[in-house]
């Protein structure tokens, strides 16, 4: 008996303390990130490029609830003035797959000129969007756009990558899987930390020709 509450002990005191890191991790990522975001049009600097970072699409092309806000959001700013032309960082691994063509149609149907929009097909996660950005598109100057709860994530990233980009949230909305995503952005920090730490290169340098 004497075993088992000790067990029970050691359990509860694990999951104490895993929650607090986990809380800890994400407070600590916000509070380096916090000054880089923006929320309101007027208020952001303008920059050089808009980097749309890619999210899931249908098999039609059509994009999802999140990924149509960011490239809306990207648009807003472009038509405003506060960016000159957009890298489109997604997943293209395959034929059937592609993220970067959906979003590079959405706004080539809202009336932006195809040399304005630059194509990163291997923006296969977050790491290697931000750390392509600089090492292979020779971007300094840019506004990340995405969701809040992206947000700071991908500024660390960018930051620790001496990427000094700043970040604008795409419109709030209310998604159906909004606690899901959160708690897959709060156990992404882990791997965000671990990639800094080792200075991981991404899946591939290399850039492939629109």
């Amino acid at each position: 008996m004497k075993l088992f509450k000790k067990l029970i002990l050691a359990f509860a005191l694990f999951v104490i303390l895993s929650i607090l890191i986990i809380f800890g991790l994400e407070a600590y990522i916000q509070k380096e990130t916090s000054y880089l975001i923006y929320s309101e049009i007027t208020e952001i600097p303008s920059a050089k490029t808009g980097i749309i970072l890619g999210a899931s699409v249908h098999s039609d092309g059509k994009l999802s609830p999140i990924l149509e806000d960011r490239v809306e959001t990207a648009y807003q700013l472009y038509k405003q003035n506060k960016i000159e032309n957009f890298l489109v960082s997604g997943d293209h691994r395959t034929d059937d797959y592609d993220e970067v063509n959906a979003i590079k149609n959405y706004l080539l149907k809202k009336g932006v000129p195809p040399e304005d929009i630059t194509l990163d097909h291997a923006g296969f996660d977050t790491y290697d969007s931000m750390f392509r950005a600089k090492a292979v598109f020779a971007i300094d100057d840019a506004i990340v756009i995405t969701q809040k709860f992206h947000l700071p994530r991908s500024l660390y990233i960018a930051r620790n990558l001496d990427a000094k980009y700043k970040g604008f949230e795409a419109a709030p909305m209310a998604y159906t899987s909004s606690e899901t995503i959160k708690r897959r952005e709060q156990l992404a920090n882990f791997k965000a930390i671990w990639e800094i730490i080792t200075r991981q290169e991404p899946t591939t340098l290399e850039r492939r020709l629109d």
